[in-house]
């Protein structure tokens, strides 16, 4: 089973782009999930989660959320990877969102 449940707060608007050979969407947009430890100086920290999202759910997020707002994530991890320039292969591990819940009004969000 592949499932991943994630809440966090976006760390930057999303972005979208359209294909123009499919029309499908894909928005991608990075959210910050808080550890439940503290680091040696008793600071919170947060790992970073990259998500994408695809069709109708990629439109919603790129035309309601922003910077700051809490969402919750429902999906699958997945690795890919390609070679770069110099032909060393590279890995990307991210997780690919089926829904994309909204936690909190714009009146509450950060």
């Amino acid at each position: 089973m592949n499932k991943i449940l994630l809440i966090g707060r976006m760390t930057k608007d999303p972005s979208i782009k359209q294909f123009e050979n499919t029309g499908n969407n894909r928005c991608n947009f990075t959210i910050a999930v808080r550890k439940r430890t503290k680091n040696n100086n008793g600071e919170n920290e947060a790992d970073f989660i990259s998500i994408t999202v695809w069709g109708k759910t990629a439109e919603n997020v790129a035309k309601y959320m922003k910077k700051g707002y809490l969402v919750g994530v429902s999906g699958r991890l997945q690795v890919r990877s390609y070679d770069d320039a110099n032909g060393n292969k590279k890995y990307i591990t991210e997780v690919v969102g089926e829904e994309v819940q909204f936690l909190e009004s714009k009146k509450e969000a950060v």
